[in-house]
């Protein structure tokens, strides 16, 4: 195993990947792995931001849709968020949001 620079196609099954993911790893001196760590981190702190951008986005297009719900359509609280499938408690923080007397 220490011999070869990839996994053999007769091996190339999950578990077999891990092992040689672990293998390679524990060959990194401690330099290459504090950067390798680094970087995993990294990746992993940019995937989490890009979610989280995701869903806001969805959140305020959610918010939007139920803003026309109530002020375009007159919807009640009930009616909007069986609509967008929202909880009503929602939907009464939103119209809150808008206008007194909506």
């Amino acid at each position: 195993m220490s011999q070869w620079d990839k996994i053999p196609v007769y091996l190339r099954k999950p578990i077999f990947e891990k092992l040689f993911s672990i293998a390679e790893y524990t060959n990194l001196t401690k330099e290459e792995r504090t950067m390798y760590d680094s970087s995993l981190k990294q990746k992993w702190d940019n995937k989490n931001v890009l979610d989280c951008a995701v869903q806001e986005a969805r959140e305020e297009e959610q918010v939007k849709v139920i803003k026309n719900l109530i002020v375009q359509l007159g919807l009640s609280d009930e009616q909007a968020a069986g609509i967008a499938e929202v909880s009503t408690d929602l939907v009464k923080k939103i119209r809150a949001g808008l206008n007194p007397k909506l």
